[in-house]
This record gives C-alpha cells, sequence and structure tokens, in this order.
C-alpha cells in the first residue's frame, strides 16, 4: 500500500506540467450563446484595406457550417488552421472582407482544394495548419499577400515582441451578435512556459507561439485560422485557448508559422 501511494505522489509530481490545468480548445469549437461569428474580444476597429491579407471562410460540411481566419500568403493559397478544414466539404473564401458581409471578392472551393496537414491531432491540438488553393486573385490595395518568414536554420523566439491578431471573432464570451467590420488587437509573444502552466507541455510543444491576453483583449470564437502578424510577416495561427472563455486572461496559443515554412513550401512552392 505504501507503495502504491508513493508511486501516486510519483506519477502526480511527474504529470503536473504536461497535463492541462485547464482545458485548451479551438476558438471554433468554444461554447458559446448565438452566433458563431462576432469580433477580436476587445480590440480595435480595422479600416478599409488596413488588413489587405486578412482572408474570411465559411465552412460547410453535411452537420454544419462555421467560420474561420486565414491569410492570403500568394495569389493562389490561402493559409489557416486545420481544425477550420478539419470535416468540412467546401468552403466559401471571402476577400479583401473588412466588412464581413461585403467583401471584395468571393470565391467557393471545394474540399480538393484542401491541404490540411497528415499529422494534425484534434486531441493534442498539435500540427494545427492547412492551406487552400484559390483561383488566382489579382492584388490591390484592399487584397494583397503577407509575408512568411524566410527559411531558416534558427528563428527568434518572439519573446517579449508585440504583434498583431485580427479577426471577425466574438467581441465578448456573453456576445450573440455578428460582426460587421474587422477588428485587430495587439498582443505580448510570451515564453512557452507561461502558456504551458496553463496548458501542459503536452499540448504546448515547439511548435506552438503564445500571447497574453491582458484587459480581455483575446483571439476569441470566429477568429480561428486567422494571422499573427510581426512587423509585416506573419508568424503564428490562431490555435487554442481556454475553454472557460476568451475573457479571463489565460494566453492565447497559435501555430509558429517558422516550425512549418518548410512544409508550406514543399505544397505551394517557392
Amino acid at each position: 500500500m505504501k507503495w502504491f501511494v508513493v508511486f501516486l505522489l510519483a506519477f502526480a509530481t511527474a504529470s503536473a506540467g504536461i497535463l492541462p490545468k485547464l482545458t485548451p480548445v479551438h476558438p471554433k469549437d468554444m461554447k458559446h450563446s448565438g452566433s458563431i461569428v462576432g469580433r477580436i474580444t476587445n480590440g480595435q476597429e480595422a479600416t478599409e484595406g488596413q488588413f489587405p491579407y486578412q482572408v474570411g471562410m465559411s465552412f460547410s460540411s453535411n452537420t454544419g457550417s462555421w467560420w474561420c481566419g486565414g491569410s492570403l500568403i500568394g495569389i493562389e493559397w490561402v493559409l489557416t488552421a486545420a481544425h477550420c478544414t478539419s470535416g468540412a466539404s467546401a468552403a466559401i473564401v471571402y476577400l479583401g472582407v473588412t466588412v464581413r458581409t461585403k467583401p471584395a471578392q468571393k470565391l467557393t472551393v471545394s474540399s480538393r482544394n484542401f491541404y490540411q496537414h497528415a499529422s494534425y491531432s484534434s486531441l493534442l491540438l498539435r500540427n494545427d495548419i492547412s492551406l487552400i488553393k484559390i483561383p488566382a486573385v489579382t492584388v490591390s490595395n484592399i487584397i494583397n499577400t503577407i509575408a512568411l518568414p524566410e527559411v531558416s536554420n534558427s528563428y527568434s523566439t518572439y519573446e517579449g515582441e508585440k504583434a498583431i491578431v485580427s479577426g471577425h471573432g466574438r467581441e465578448s464570451d456573453s456576445s450573440s451578435s455578428k460582426a460587421k467590420k474587422l477588428k485587430w488587437a495587439l498582443l505580448d509573444i510570451v515564453s512557452n512556459t507561461v502558456c504551458s502552466d496553463v496548458f501542459g507541455t503536452a499540448v504546448v510543444t515547439n511548435n506552438i507561439l503564445c500571447t497574453k491576453t491582458e484587459g480581455a483583449v483575446s483571439a476569441c470564437n470566429g477568429d480561428s485560422g486567422g494571422p499573427l502578424v510581426l512587423n509585416g510577416v506573419q508568424v503564428g495561427i490562431v490555435s487554442f485557448g481556454a475553454s472557460s472563455g476568451c475573457e479571463l486572461g489565460y494566453p492565447n496559443a497559435f501555430t509558429r508559422v517558422t516550425s512549418y515554412r518548410s512544409w508550406i513550401l514543399s505544397i505551394v512552392g517557392a
């Protein structure tokens, strides 16, 4: 019996930090009242052409539909999260989408054009990245591409930097209204230790990048797949947060784009 008690204590100690203190969840799957579409919580309203790379997408399947964000990384390519494309049969892609209901261009693509990471895990929230091929678009002041990090053997952790997240996610945890305009927020990038203290090291790997959500400013339901941009370069993709809500001060987690530059290049080419 003593041995068994010692074993349990040892297991609890070893697993502390591995297992999450709070349940991590993709923003798309957060429980909410009302519509899945809203705004960045407590963010600022974007002006037309401020984020020409921003993409909005309405995904559909035989069980329902959902809204996600994304970014235009080439005239034929949209970058988003795997949890957005997972299970979808088609997507309506909104480009030049400052006003959600009035995109400059709208395209429909089937799941044949989805390139979801083969090792995406909905259980551990790993490899949460997808590409979508769309008909070639013409760039303008309201539709344009965002740069990705250069291919390198080493990258900065970005810790201490401030980056911009944008999307049409909910304005608050209690919001039920649909967003009419794109929202954005400036978030502080923190070390993965801060994030793993909440979500555990089994979920927060080196392929994740995390930000603070001080003042209840956060990505939220509807922002899934959207871009996190630092100095004109996309460094993250909205991946997951705390299932308990967006306004409680828990970190936002993003797929770290630098971890997938080779994967992206293998699909879209140079």
